[in-house]
């Protein structure tokens, strides 16, 4: 296709628009007052304080623009993706130009007085931060952390076959490990049944300080490299306005023409060979249009302008002249009417309602999101005749439940469950009945459910893409969950944070909708991982989220299969949480049948009776429990000790919801001081046998009544390649260790307790001699069945 030229008329237009756009985002950095430069510029007209960046920030004005006009060209449903970090300046301008930003703040107007508001604003107490924050319209990845906004642009598209996602990754964010990996979303994207990306890599040459690699190769090596993954590239590159509009608009319609060639080839030809999607390398100097020297330095086109290129006017009042001249460099007489409104012939450029970026639906996914078609997970229930029942793996009865989430959501698909290729290892190969991974990339014959649209995508091994994906999934109205290995969750704690930090500014917006919450279940989890060891058990992730707002987090973990279930589907119908679940994938106990486990999940912390012989009275000891291990060691302490110590009473309490144990004043799930005593008590001990590190549990309780007579087992950095019980005997959490944790907190049992604890440490010597010898646990540890009554 011959590349087009811009009518002259066009190309002076949209140059015009253009500065008004970075005299806005220069405005944002700098002005308190005096907006328009209706008299001269003096010292109180500038801030106290500069904050922002200005390097990004006028390609990505410039790439705006141009999006703008194959928008209206083309009649494309597109939303912008910032990757830069601090792009702020300019999305917040582009949005304001285009009107989608007053409709939603109409005290910043289209005037004058709306114009002072808007640079008040940015980067200033009580204001708008610097990044594509979620106060931004038009936004759904905010850029304060580096290497996802090409995960979220994919995550965004699947299942969305009409949305096309501009996404402008910065040079220095291209060096990051995620970003470096995301180029291979276009091994997961069906060109026939979901929308596009368009990649737009912005090298301006430099990061906070240092040059940056892609802008430092040559030519031939950057080509080849993203030939190399898969793409097409079309490169924009230099300095002059004229001819790079020019350029800027001929490599769009190329691209935008690739893509349309693309859709049609698969969807009405039905050519499902993946393609090569077009991407644009703008090479653009690093702040440009900038102030070119200060102080005798070079700015434009160095890392010296990647944040504030003239600093402190009021100590060197011959910058206050240098901003000046800046500001005026763009002619904003000729920019703005006499009330400062955007002169008419430039407003007419944008596209128009939700046509424009800022206001287009799909970065408001609260807007579009339906409720998931669920069924009765009831219907699903593990038999459990009598508490104890053998289970063949709580994840592995989950199964059948999601296959049927995901069959019911296919048409159109609102669902994907995404995984770094442990889907069937955590016990969920029951989607496979219905629902293949997404894969566009050779197949061989001896592959298993790979598909060119699928409900799954698991098949890349990389937990940074798989939560990018999902995260673009919810944030523009779909449902999802994340299936992980417990200790590699670690590796996207930050996305985590980045995320939750979303929902919690995003959730005080009136006019963000709620979006489906992010589901963690986290199978293969710290206590059964019998044949990887010690590099696979960490269970910290659940303290990591349980420092964020308790308005977002929640963490529940549920002992059986029937409580997962119950569990399960309350989580998938919520709304804007961080849920993480953690569930066992190996053989386990069943505890409650499907009525007794939705009652035990509503309250989420209870007295197990069938356990207990309190009988209603104070207790002598509260044997308390959270998680399917813990759960399982406690019972068996308590069968020994009402074996052998048949006067002691014992309650027992179960916690699915790990935070109903904060005060209601720091969770809304918390119990209140009076219901936690009823279950606790105030005097008596409480032996807790908890999943991951005991800290927590104290930090939860460290406020409650009877805190100091607390004592908790849990995971303390001991593991290795060992049997399942032997992984609770090393870090103290066994049913033996519980159970002599209770006699000696209760010299009330006297010689018979004194007897029962030497023969249970003996029993651990046995123990370890016996899986020394053996490789197993004793038949005692393996057989064991819960017998007793209340």
């Amino acid at each position: 296709m011959n590349a087009p030229t811009l009518a002259p008329e066009l190309s002076r237009k949209m140059d015009a628009y253009w500065r008004a756009a970075n005299y806005l985002s220069v405005g944002q950095i700098y002005l308190f007052d005096n907006p328009l430069l209706r008299r001269p510029l003096m010292l109180s007209d500038v801030k106290p304080m500069l904050l922002g960046h200005w390097g990004t920030t006028p390609g990505q004005n410039f790439i705006y623009v141009h999006l703008n006009r194959v928008i209206r060209q083309y009649d494309l449903d597109m939303i912008y993706v910032c990757g830069p970090g601090h792009g702020g300046p300019a999305v917040v301008a582009n949005t304001y130009l285009e009107g989608s930003y007053s409709e939603i703040y109409p005290h910043i107007g289209q005037d004058e007085a709306g114009l002072q508001k808007l640079f008040l604003q940015f980067s200033f107490p009580g204001g708008i931060p610097s990044h594509a924050s979620p106060e931004c319209p038009g936004s759904i990845h905010e850029g304060g952390e580096l290497g996802y906004s090409l995960s979220h642009s994919f995550g965004a598209v699947f299942d969305n076959p009409s949305l096309v996602v501009a996404c402008v990754v910065g040079d220095g964010e291209a060096e990051t490990g995620p970003l470096a990996t995301a180029w291979h979303s276009n091994k997961f994207l069906d060109p026939a049944s979901d929308g596009a990306v368009l990649p737009i890599l912005h090298l301006n040459g430099y990061k906070i300080a240092n040059p940056s690699v892609l802008a430092r190769i040559t030519h031939e090596e950057l080509e080849q490299l993203f030939l190399g993954y898969g793409w097409s590239p079309l490169f924009v590159e230099g300095s002059d306005p004229a001819l790079m509009h020019e350029a800027m608009a001929s490599a769009l319609d190329s691209a935008i023409f690739q893509i349309k060639a693309i859709q049609h080839r698969a969807r009405v030809d039905g050519d499902l060979a993946r393609p090569r999607w077009p991407m644009i390398v703008l090479s653009s100097p690093k702040g440009w249009t900038g102030p070119k020297v200060v102080d005798g330095k070079t700015i434009e086109g160095t890392s010296r302008s990647h944040q504030v290129p003239i600093s402190a006017p009021s100590a060197q009042p011959a910058h206050l002249k240098l901003l000046e001249d800046w500001l005026k460099s763009y002619r904003p007489e000729e920019l703005f009417d006499e009330r400062g409104r955007l002169n008419a012939e430039l407003t007419e450029l944008a596209p128009q309602g939700n046509r424009r970026m800022g206001a287009n639906p799909h970065a408001n996914g609260g807007a579009l999101l339906h409720d998931l078609q669920l069924p009765d997970f009831r219907e699903y229930a593990a038999p459990v005749p009598a508490p104890g029942t053998p289970g063949i793996g709580d994840t592995r009865v989950l199964g059948p439940f999601l296959r049927d989430v995901a069959k019911r959501n296919e048409t159109p698909r609102n669902f994907r469950v995404f995984g770094p290729d442990e889907t069937a290892s955590n016990g969920l190969a029951a989607l496979f009945d219905v629902t293949s991974r997404q894969w566009e990339a050779a197949t061989l014959p001896n592959d298993e459910f790979l598909a060119h649209s699928g409900g799954v995508v698991d098949s890349m091994l990389s937990e940074h893409q798989c939560q990018g994906w999902l995260e673009g999934y919810l944030l523009t109205g779909r449902h999802g969950l994340f299936n992980c290995y417990e200790a590699f969750i670690h590796i996207v704690d930050s996305m985590f944070n980045q995320h939750a930090k979303w929902l919690k500014v995003s959730a005080q917006l009136p006019w963000r909708r709620p979006v489906a919450s992010l589901n963690y279940l986290l199978a293969s989890h710290v206590w059964r991982q019998d044949h990887n060891g010690f590099s696979h058990q960490d269970p910290g992730f659940i303290d990591h989220v349980t420092n964020k707002k308790s308005g977002v987090v929640r963490v529940y973990l549920p002992p059986d299969a029937n409580c997962l279930l119950s569990v399960m589907d309350h989580c998938l119908r919520s709304r804007h949480y961080v849920n993480v679940v953690v569930a066992g994938k190996h053989p386990a106990p069943q505890w409650l049948d499907m009525d007794a486990a939705a009652e035990h999940c509503a309250a989420g912390i209870g007295i197990w009776s069938f356990a207990s012989n309190d009988a209603g009275q104070e207790p002598d000891v509260v044997m308390a429990c959270c998680g399917d291990v813990p759960t399982l060691e406690t019972l068996a302490a308590v069968s020994i000790l009402r074996e052998h110590l048949p006067a002691l009473k014992i309650r027992v309490v179960n916690v699915v919801d790990l935070m109903r144990l904060q005060p209601r004043s720091e969770h809304p799930h918390g119990l209140s001081d009076a219901n936690f005593d009823a279950l606790f008590t105030c005097d008596r001990p409480v032996i807790f046998a908890f999943h991951a590190y005991p800290s927590l549990i104290h930090k939860l309780t460290y406020r409650r009544t009877n805190h100091r007579n607390i004592h908790v087992r849990g995971y303390k950095e001991e593991g290795t390649t060992t049997t399942p019980f032997d992984m609770t005997v090393l870090n103290d959490m066994d049913r033996f260790h519980l159970a002599i944790d209770t006699i000696n907190r209760l010299p009330k049992t006297g010689d018979e307790g004194l007897e029962l604890k030497q023969r249970l440490e003996a029993k651990l010597i046995e123990h370890r001699l016996y899986i020394n010898r053996n490789g197993q646990d004793m038949p005692e540890i393996r057989n064991w069945r819960w017998a007793h009554r209340p």
